[in-house]
């Protein structure tokens, strides 16, 4: 099933928004010893979606948690440069800082509680929020509304739900928090066609309903066509950035990631 995705180059940004997410020439050692980033720069709007594409191991995963603070579980540290979110160094902050300033990352992998179960799941993602259980319920409802079958799974457990249900519930959980910012890393990883058409279709509803968007995927194609900025990354460097569409023509990109 193809979705058409409506490029948000093709969306108007409000005139003079300046970025909500600065990185600025960051380094990344782990282990105190091995160099990982090297002068990573890189901006996101408010209100846009920017992609950042590159091969397996050329630092998309680290440049994430870098922004999330949260490199110190696996003894990684940013030594160089600096990461401003909302204007405030991210370096002075910690993970449930950023959550509490609207920042969310749902991490490779389909992150959940296995124990739990898919509607306990989804709660765990409003514990910044001081939510009436109206509230919640309406919340609730809103994530169900984008995908239909967490509905008919919300009391089982996690763990025994299906890939492509443990991604949704991954990105409802992150909806939960209401995020002002959400950073997507390879959500459509291992999916069936049918429901990397789903993802994408509910990242573009998220962002058009006004969450910026920092999204590494492996599909090219379609993370261009949704962004409107793009950053290649190749060895733990950033080797081209440009206009989405720019990079979704450029004979470099297309050889290298969509097989052209």
């Amino acid at each position: 099933m193809d979705v058409a995705v409506k490029s948000a180059a093709d969306r108007p940004v409000a005139a003079g928004a300046g970025p909500i997410l600065a990185v600025k020439n960051i380094e990344v050692i782990y282990d105190s010893v091995i160099l990982v980033l090297r002068g990573v720069s890189l901006e996101v709007p408010q209100g846009g979606i920017v992609a950042l594409l590159g091969g397996n191991g050329a630092g998309k995963s680290t440049t994430l948690k870098s922004i999330s603070t949260l490199l110190a579980s696996e003894r990684g540290a940013v030594t160089k440069g600096s990461i401003e979110f909302r204007g405030e160094r991210t370096d002075r902050l910690t993970p449930g800082d950023l959550v509490g300033m609207g920042m969310v990352q749902v991490m490779e992998g389909r992150h959940c509680f296995g124990h739990l179960t898919v509607e306990e799941n989804l709660i765990t993602g409003a514990y910044t929020r001081s939510l009436t259980r109206a509230e919640q319920r309406d919340a609730l409802e809103k994530v169900y509304a984008y995908f239909p079958r967490l509905k008919v799974r919300r009391s089982s457990l996690a763990g025994y739900t299906s890939g492509g249900e443990q991604q949704m519930t991954a990105i409802g959980r992150a909806m939960m928090a209401k995020p002002g910012m959400l950073l997507l890393d390879e959500p459509s990883m291992g999916l069936s066609p049918i429901m990397v058409d789903k993802i994408f279709e509910v990242v573009e509803e998220i962002h058009r309903l006004g969450t910026t968007v920092l999204l590494v995927e492996q599909n090219a194609s379609r993370a261009l066509q949704l962004a409107t900025r793009g950053y290649v990354m190749e060895s733990g460097e950033v080797t081209m950035s440009g206009e989405a569409k720019a990079l979704l023509n450029d004979p470099k990109v297309r050889a290298a990631y969509l097989g052209e």
